[in-house]
């Protein structure tokens, strides 16, 4: 795409369209929850069994991020984001009509097929068609949408049932998909690849997923969903055992950390766009004081009227570390190889957020509930290594020498 078509009405256009799609993604995953009671009583199945539909669709996800994120390099984003949206969308819609609840299990894993082409697709396409100079902000957006969805399904698919049946809400939001994918078609002009290599190709394939930069960046990604996970899953358990924090109070903590971090991803955008500079400096001051924010609260007894700020503070400075950690990412990526390293990278994301409730648990269980929020700053601190540790082996060149 040529200078001269690029302007600041173009990049809100292409974050809406980029962004839609991705708020539906994580909206979809988080809208079979809501119907389990329905689900139960309807096909008599146990709540591991219920639980099984989302973790399908989240692993297909996680597992075919990398290969589709090969496709959209050789062949372009644009006919897999308009494939896999479509595929998402329809999937959600015929669950409406099912009889027997394995096949909601297998519309699921076709769910999770369509889903696992988002990341890799809109992050090529973004990384081709923004402006430079935006470049920060639209990829907050995308984060930002993203958590939307995943905030925005619960109530929704809740809200839904008050005035229908389980069939009816889920045909209506998965319909919701078609017309975003008519969107796409009709705004296709705007959406373009990203650039390919000029002159000698750079190292690309596995060689590149699995060179030392792109591994600490996976890393990074995983460390810092285990910490997120952590608190998400325990925090609101942590404080009661810890302090007897009412669960009302202790929930509206959480849901403060939660607001904070989406909002930051905002804020994070903006700093690397207008500010620039040393990206890995803002990361790790930021995470920093999330760290101390996090592990105050496992030490502390902030009190009903302190709690909220500090929750909100702590989410609001880890969100805004995360935009940045993704635009250095991108700044890692050599050109035509987008898809294939968010494809691979942001597959941790989901792997982290299911390792940790398990272990944390445990610890509880066995009475150290006094260790998850020291145990999600350490996790915190280690993922900062990582992203010293890539920031430091990427080179200005795109050539990066493969693991050992």
């Amino acid at each position: 795409m040529s200078e001269t078509t690029l302007s600041p009405r173009r990049d809100a256009q292409i974050c809406a369209l980029i962004g839609t799609g991705h708020f539906l993604s994580h909206f979809y995953v988080l809208c079979l929850p809501p119907l389990f009671l329905a689900w139960r009583a309807e096909f008599d199945v146990s709540f591991a069994m219920l639980g099984l539909s989302v973790a399908l669709m989240s692993g297909v996800t996680a597992l075919l991020q990398t290969p589709v994120g090969f496709l959209v390099d050789r062949h372009g984003a644009r006919p897999y984001l308009v494939g896999g949206t479509l595929l998402m969308a329809l999937s959600i819609a015929a669950m409406a009509f099912v009889n027997d609840y394995r096949l909601i299990l297998v519309l699921a894993v076709l769910s999770g097929v369509g889903n696992s082409v988002i990341h890799p697709a809109d992050y090529a396409i973004l990384a081709g068609s923004v402006r430079k100079e935006f470049m920060g902000r639209a990829f907050a957006l995308h984060t930002f949408t993203g958590n939307l969805g995943f905030a925005m399904a619960p109530p929704v698919i809740a809200t839904l049932l008050l005035v229908m049946d389980w069939r009816g809400a889920l045909l209506l939001v998965g319909l919701l998909g078609v017309p975003v994918v008519g969107a796409i078609l009709l705004q296709s002009r705007i959406l373009s690849d990203q650039p390919k290599a000029r002159g000698p190709k750079p190292v690309g394939g596995a060689r590149l997923l699995t060179s030392k930069p792109i591994l600490a960046f996976f890393a990074f990604f995983l460390l810092s969903a285990m910490a997120g996970s952590g608190v998400t899953a325990f925090l609101i358990t942590v404080l009661g055992v810890l302090w007897a924090t009412p669960v009302a109070i202790a929930s509206v903590a959480l849901t403060g950390y939660m607001a904070g971090a989406t909002g930051g991803t905002l804020v994070g955008g903006w700093w690397a766009d207008k500010k620039g500079g040393n990206l890995l400096g803002f990361v790790v001051v930021l995470t920093g004081v999330s760290m101390a924010l996090i592990l105050s609260m496992g030490l502390v007894d902030w009190g009903q009227w302190l709690l909220l700020p500090v929750a909100f503070a702590a989410g609001l400075c880890l969100g805004a570390s995360r935009t940045p950690r993704d635009v250095m990412l991108k700044e890692a990526c050599p050109p035509g190889e987008v898809g294939k390293v968010f494809g691979f990278v942001s597959a941790g994301l989901p792997l982290g957020s299911a390792l940790m409730p398990v272990p944390m648990g445990f610890l509880i269980d066995l009475g150290f509930a006094w260790m998850v929020l020291p145990t999600v700053a350490v996790l915190l601190g280690l993922s900062l290594l990582c992203a010293g540790a890539a920031r430091g082996m990427t080179a200005p060149a795109p050539r990066m020498q493969p693991a050992e």
